[in-house]
């Protein structure tokens, strides 16, 4: 899948542009705030139907307007033509729209135009609490499984009917009836979380041997207390604690995914250079996983992709995503003369933008 046009309106910083793009490595770059970000985040838009940085549309808009539009002309791997647009009024909410039919829920357009995001906040994946290492990967999971998110949705829904409930009672025989819904979607979420990690580790392991090939081991292990029981017995020893704390205290939306390098964990004993390479790796590892099992190639977005890495690591990166593995890509950076040496270095083709003050110019 590649973006061969990209039309803007008020997003952001940027009043409004018309590129046409690459099929391969695309660059931007400019000073820090000039609106490189905002470009591939309103690709990012355009895929999952919200904001990679985690702004609401209302953010989104540019200072000063009460809307913003985006649209993009997608071309799949077999020719497929794809318009999707998405735009926010203030007051009115938003639209995507796909070859010009509104959607009726958004969760619908999401794996249509895969997509693989590295940004420097992804250091949250590694020092923060484990809610952002679930919404990674039930955002991964989702791209390719619609099974999985209609699963996600109907457990999240479960979920905050049981914690309004054990508010205000613990009658054993409606907790009954929700434990019954939450272990049968959270069945499904476990399995599929379990499966798509072990088949992750590899790979994750492969492109960090490439980027950094040091001989440091690196592994990522699932953890969640399904691993060591059935879901309805958990729910079903935690009743009483769940009647206490007035909340459900167990369960998938508990999972973690623990991080190591040379068997200690990654947050505490890797530096900079080492989390930023295994992050790197993590999201190639997702790249190929989605594309293998999807068939069609995600879009890579590389946002600031020198930050913490040296320029070998850098030139190696540039040489993994030219290759026939990798599709369109998107990169930023506010030393153009560095990127263009170092993809020069590479032997990469790609197609340059300057970016200043939210103007795009080719």
């Amino acid at each position: 899948m590649y973006l061969k046009r990209l039309s803007l309106i008020n997003f952001k910083n940027i009043a409004q542009t018309d590129l046409v793009l690459g099929e391969g490595i695309n660059c931007f770059t400019g000073d820090n705030g000039a609106g490189k970000t905002n470009v591939l985040d309103a690709v990012y838009v355009l895929s999952m139907s919200k904001s990679a940085t985690g702004m609401t549309d209302g953010q989104c808009v540019r200072h000063g307007e009460n809307f913003y539009v985006a649209e993009g002309e997608y071309f799949s791997s077999d020719g497929r033509r794809e318009q999707i647009a998405c735009s926010f009024m203030r007051g009115s909410g938003k639209t995507l729209k796909r070859n010009g039919k509104v959607y009726e829920r958004l969760s619908d357009h999401v794996g249509l135009i895969p997509i693989v995001i590295v940004v420097p906040s992804d250091t949250m994946l590694i020092s923060d609490a484990a809610d952002e290492r679930r919404r990674y990967l039930n955002s991964f999971i989702s791209q390719f499984d619609r099974s999985y998110l209609e699963a996600l949705m109907r457990y999240n829904a479960v979920l905050a009917e049981r914690n309004r409930f054990l508010k205000t009672s613990s009658d054993e025989s409606m907790l009954e009836v929700y434990d019954a819904q939450l272990a049968a979607h959270g069945t499904v979420i476990h399995a599929r979380r379990a499966e798509i990690l072990e088949r992750l580790q590899p790979v994750v392991a492969e492109y960090y041997e490439a980027l950094s090939p040091d001989g440091e081991t690196i592994d990522l292990r699932y953890r969640s207390e399904l691993n060591e029981a059935p879901f309805a017995d958990i729910l079903l020893r935690a009743r009483q604690k769940d009647a206490v704390n007035e909340f459900t205290t167990s369960g998938v939306h508990r999972d973690d995914i623990v991080f190591s390098i040379g068997g200690q964990p990654l947050r505490r004993f890797g530096s900079q250079g080492q989390q930023k390479s295994f992050l790197i790796a993590l999201k190639l590892a997702q790249y190929s996983l989605i594309s293998e099992i999807s068939g069609e190639r995600p879009i890579l977005l590389l946002d600031d992709v020198c930050d913490k890495l040296d320029e070998k690591r850098v030139e190696r990166l540039a040489k993994l995503v030219s290759g026939e593995r990798f599709g369109q890509i998107f990169i930023t950076d506010c030393n153009e003369q560095r990127l263009r040496s170092l993809l020069e270095r590479a032997d990469c083709e790609y197609s340059h933008y300057a970016v200043r003050e939210g103007e795009v110019r080719i």
